[in-house]
């Protein structure tokens, strides 16, 4: 059953791809906005009560046909043979998250080197364009024991209209099931904007699952020739192992961002910035709902890392 959907995703993704691709503007976005005034005009006409029984009745049959698209489209995708049942099985352990968080933190400073910076010493993307392109190249490159899914061949990244309440809501992106495009927030930091597109691309691919997207991302980017897409998955890749340790070993955490490079600090001092202004009760509040989202959609809450470095250290061995 889920390989019709499967199958029913790639054909409804093409025809979106060849649709909307072309549009510069966000064309998902669009329809979420005529979503929400269809939804508010009926919700205010439920106040008055002539008007109340129908407008009701408006409101779920539309709801309802929202749902069952979603699932169609996307929502189907979350039951897919996990991604884990395809590596080498391992334990995992401190030791060797440890190991691997060392192994990361060198490459990110080995590629740091590569890439530019603003003047504040910051890394800074040169063109966005060509890491969208790279990452359409590299999703051909995947391991066929990981992922027979095709590669998009149309570039279909685009900006979302809603980047001011997505940095306050700590969201970095998403895909738009109903016009097959990727929404990034364009005011990110950096050092998030290259490994967020690749993760979305994964979603693109058809990877429903969170931690699965980062993985994929993980392979899309941690082999790249472009040097600003790498160094964006090593550091979140890195980022994401600390995470994983933290609680088991806050003093190894401390010594290894202090063995940061100069450049790395800067970056990671960006990104703290850049989180603080944006801190409030919309971040928590959108933290709570994609955490209630995600467990309702067969994953792990939004605040863990604990699967992607399960992939990670199964795929390393």
């Amino acid at each position: 059953m889920i390989s019709v959907f499967e199958s029913f995703f790639e054909i409804q993704k093409e025809i979106h791809e060849l649709l909307f691709s072309w549009i510069p503007f966000s064309v998902g976005d669009i329809l979420y906005i005529f979503f929400g005034i269809f939804l508010s005009y009926f919700i205010i006409k439920c106040f008055k009560k002539k008007s109340r029984n129908e407008s009701l009745l408006k409101i779920l049959i539309f709801l309802n046909i929202f749902y069952f698209t979603y699932q169609i489209f996307w929502g189907m995708l979350y039951f897919q043979k996990p991604i884990i049942s395809k590596l080498p099985d391992t334990k995992i352990t401190l030791e060797k998250r440890k190991n691997l968080a060392i192994k990361y933190l060198e490459k990110c400073k080995q590629t740091r080197l590569l890439v530019k910076e603003d003047e504040n010493g910051v890394f800074v993307i040169s063109e966005l364009k060509i890491i969208q392109k790279e990452i359409l190249h590299q999703q051909t490159w995947l391991p066929n024991f990981i992922s027979a899914k095709k590669g998009n061949k149309i570039s279909s990244f685009k900006p979302s209209m809603f980047k001011n309440v997505m940095s306050f809501t700590g969201i970095l992106g998403y895909y738009n099931p109903f016009s097959a495009e990727a929404q990034y927030n364009s005011d990110l930091p950096s050092s998030y904007l290259p490994f967020t597109l690749a993760h979305e691309s994964s979603h693109q691919l058809g990877f429903a699952r969170e931690q699965e997207a980062n993985f994929v991302g993980y392979l899309i980017g941690v082999n790249s020739s472009n040097n600003e897409l790498r160094y964006s998955t090593e550091y979140f890749t890195l980022k994401s192992l600390l995470n994983s340790i933290v609680y088991e070993d806050e003093k190894f955490v401390e010594d290894m961002i202090k063995n940061y490079s100069d450049g790395m600090k800067r970056d990671r001092n960006f990104e703290k910035d850049f989180n603080f202004k944006h801190q409030g009760l919309l971040n928590d509040f959108f933290g709570f709902t994609n955490n209630v989202f995600l467990k309702s959609n067969q994953q792990e809450g939004s605040v863990t890392y604990s699967y992607f470095i399960d992939l990670l250290v199964h795929y390393e061995k």
